[in-house]
Parts: structure tokens; sequence; C-alpha cells
């Protein structure tokens, strides 16, 4: 299971007390789920106004760097293509695997110095995501370009005869070429009528050069032949292979297309080949970062709700649960008694569908508990594709 819960409590004597009393609680004596110490550094707090203001902020941010995350991580999936089930064993964060990277947190001071204010810290991360969403857009195109039109002819390579490119079924001794009168002409005719075609091409007009026709090849529905006429007669010969559900193929042979053609899918190929490996990596790496940038936004946004929640000084406990599928409803009880005393309304204002609204304080939430609580899905793999972020 991919869901975490992101909680806070205020400190009793202290902070481990507060920690050692819900892990007690939740994990020990009920089972209902696997606890985490979540460690948030001493951040600059700044003035109410400040923390109420960024609250709001915050939490746009939060989605948006979700959304990015989401979208990097679905776009791999769709770069690895046959591969996407190695997907998730190349989604890491900082090198670890997420869970592991997530129940282990540790506060990225190099990249989010801590003696900045909360603000910048924000926007440090908005700046850097906002970097990558950029970056995706620019990098995908042009792979997307290849990709798109690698499938093109691939396409026309593929499917029925009716509709294929036939450039790399027919040889130069197919077709009688240079030739002042004659020329060859390709039909494609439905298996069932292969007798009928045999019986009747050569009086589908005057001019048709006497068992010139051959079979060069065919599918499950179709095959393709030649036949050689003059060429006054091309468009006459089109007309009744019509009536008699004979297809004359649009294809004049020459030799240099059949080759350009050959050469185009090829280079598609090879430049489609050179790119994958330089942007799974750029994938990979700015997963890591966006990945990592939505956890500090989580971080954030504990503790500011936890300071405009308890009060300064400063004096809360951040953890992170695990819960286990089939406990989840038993393990909301425990923690809502738990904590009821910190805020009674909270618990009314949920069962009233939410009607109150306070600045700064998420209460227009529908998960807005006593204590500070933040939900996270880290399914990258499966939520990704469904979401089609």
């Amino acid at each position: 299971m991919t869901e975490y819960w992101l909680i806070s409590a205020p400190g009793d004597k202290t902070c481990q007390q507060t920690w050692e009393t819900l892990n007690n609680l939740t994990s020990r004596q009920h089972t209902l789920s696997v606890n985490y110490k979540f460690a948030i550094p001493d951040l600059k707090v700044g003035t109410l106004d400040q923390l109420v203001g960024l609250s709001d902020d915050l939490g746009k941010l939060d989605s948006y760097v979700e959304s990015v995350t989401r979208k990097v991580s679905n776009y791999l999936g769709e770069v690895l293509e046959d591969q996407r089930d190695k997907l998730a064993e190349n989604l890491l964060a900082n090198g670890s695997d997420l869970a592991s990277y997530l129940t282990r947190f540790q506060w990225d001071i190099a990249k989010y110095p801590i003696k900045q204010s909360l603000r910048n810290i924000s926007d440090i991360i908005s700046k850097q995501v906002s970097q990558i969403d950029s970056d995706l857009k620019t990098k995908s195109a042009p792979y997307n370009s290849l990709k798109t039109s690698l499938q093109s002819i691939e396409r026309k390579q593929t499917g029925s005869l009716l509709t294929r490119n036939v450039a790399d079924l027919v040889k130069k001794d197919h077709f009688i070429l240079d030739s002042e009168y004659l020329t060859t002409v390709l039909v494609v005719v439905p298996k069932v009528n292969f007798g009928d075609w045999n019986a009747k091409y050569e009086k589908l007009t005057e001019m048709v050069v006497p068992r010139s026709s051959q079979l060069i090849y065919e599918d499950q529905e179709h095959g393709l032949f030649t036949v050689t006429l003059f060429q006054k007669v091309v468009d006459e010969f089109k007309h009744h292979a019509r009536e008699n559900r004979f297809m004359v193929k649009d294809f004049v042979y020459n030799e240099e297309e059949v080759a350009a053609g050959k050469n185009e899918l090829s280079k598609l190929a090879s430049d489609k080949k050179k790119q994958f490996g330089p942007l799974v990596r750029w994938l990979k790496v700015n997963f890591s970062e966006a990945f990592t940038a939505w956890i500090h936004v989580k971080a954030l946004r504990v503790f500011v709700e936890s300071v405009l929640r308890y009060g300064l000084p400063v004096n809360f406990q951040a953890m992170l649960l695990h819960p286990h599928k089939k406990s989840m409803k038993r393990l909301r009880e425990v923690l809502n008694n738990q904590y009821s005393h910190l805020d009674a309304s909270a618990l009314q204002s949920t069962a009233d569908d939410n009607k109150y609204d306070i600045p700064g304080l998420s209460i227009g939430q529908s998960d807005y508990y006593p204590y500070v609580y933040y939900k996270l899905d880290i399914d990258m793999v499966n939520d990704a594709t469904h979401r089609n972020i």
C-alpha cells in the first residue's frame, strides 16, 4: 500500500513523549500502522500574517509540484514503451526507492537553506519545479516528433494491403521499366477472388500482356499481384478492375524513392535510439528532483500548519504513519480520540461536511482533523497512468 499519513501533534513534556504515546497507541497496542518520526528542522517562523498567507500558497504549490512529479513519471513510462514494467525501478529519490526516502526523510539543507525565510524556501522550490516542467516540454517535443514520424511510417508498412505502403514488398525485377509503351501496375485482390482474378485480368481491357500477372505478396485477407499492360489503357483497366473488386494501387516504382524511404525509416529509428538514453537519464534525475521537492513542500506545510494550530514557541512532533489497509477507519478513530482535545470543533466540522473555512488552517478541506494531517500517495506507476496528468 502506497498511502501514508503525515501528521503532527503538539509536544507533551517533550516531543519524544508525543512520539512514544502515538507509536504505542497505534503500532504496539492496536497494530494499526507502521510509524516513523518525520524530522523537520528549526525553520524561521516569521509573523502570523506571513504564515497565514504562506499556508494558502503552499497548498497550491503542493498540488503543482505533485502534478509535475507525476507528469515526469508518466512520461518516463511512455518513453520506456515495452520496458514500462521497469518503470518502478527507475523511479528513485536520491538513489533510494520512494518509500525508503519518505520514511527516512532528512531535510536537504544545501538545496533549501534553513536560514532562509519560509517564503524564500517556497520560492526556491517553485522556481526549481517550474524549470523542470518547462524543460520537460522542451525535451519531450523533439522526441515525440521523432516517435510520431516513426510510428506513421511503421503504420504504413503494416496493416491491410489496401492501405499500407508496398514499397518494401516489391523488387525492381517485378516491373517493366523504361518502356515507351508498357507499364506494370500493382493490384490488391481479396483472397476469395484469386480465381476470378486469374480468369479475368487479361480480359478487363484490351492490351493486357497475357500471363503477365504474378503474386508477389499475400496477407491473411488479400494478395498483391503485378500485371503488365499498355500505358494508354491503365485508366480503363483501373475502372474495370474496381468493378470486379480488384484495387489497383497508386504506385510507381522508383528505385531512388524506395531507397530514400528505407533510409528515412532507418535514420528515424537511429535518431530515436540516440535520444532515448539521454532522455531517460534526464527524466530519472528530474523525477528525483521533483519528488524530493514535493516531500519538502509537505514538510513546510506541516511546519506552518503546526505553528498556526499549536502556537509558539515551536513545539510539535511530526510523524509519518503507514496505515494497514484494513485498519484505516479504526486508525482514524484512534487518532481522533487521542487528539480531540486539541480542537473539538474539528470533529464536528468534519461531520457537518466542513462548513467552516478559516484562512490559513485548511479547514475548507474535507480532511480537516484536530491534528495536522496530510495524505501522501507515492504510487507513481499505476496512479500516474490513470490520472493521465
